[in-house]
């Protein structure tokens, strides 16, 4: 099994599948199988990490670049926010892991809005200034900072 696995992945995964439906445990590649479910358990965690972040991206510019607040940015925070919710919905656990999630995804954030606003980093708070609450709610908009 082991070869086909690493041959021939969608092989590999419709043969588990079938001796899991039928209940054949004992010829079950259960190490990989355990390995893939692992790993789609982690593609979870990093999507909400990536949405996360594209969101706390996009709040930073609208607060510290008013002047070029636009329909692409607002589109961008109300996309993001839905497909959290959304994302948050499906996997509930990962709620528990907020708020390292959200420091997480801040450093990440600062970089990019770094890069792309072109001030400094250090025009950032050093740690994300809202909670995950107010980052999700609708009706939250950071005001420009003067």
């Amino acid at each position: 099994m082991t070869s086909l696995y690493e041959t021939d992945f969608y092989a590999w995964a419709n043969r588990q599948a079938a001796l899991l439906r039928a209940g054949n445990l004992s010829a079950a590649d259960i190490e990989n199988i355990a390995e893939e479910i692992e790993s789609m358990g982690k593609s979870e965690k990093r999507e909400l990490i990536s949405r996360l972040t594209v969101l706390l991206l996009h709040l930073l510019k609208w607060q510290f670049q008013p002047g070029l607040r636009g329909n692409s940015w607002r589109y961008t925070i109300k996309v993001q926010r839905r497909d959290l919710a959304r994302h948050l919905a499906d996997n509930p656990s990962l709620t528990a892991q907020l708020s390292s999630v959200l420091a997480d995804s801040y450093v990440s954030a600062v970089l990019s809005a770094a890069g792309e606003t072109g001030l400094p980093e250090a025009t950032f708070p050093e740690v994300c200034p809202w909670s995950y609450q107010q980052v999700a709610d609708p009706d939250f908009w950071p005001d420009a900072r003067g």
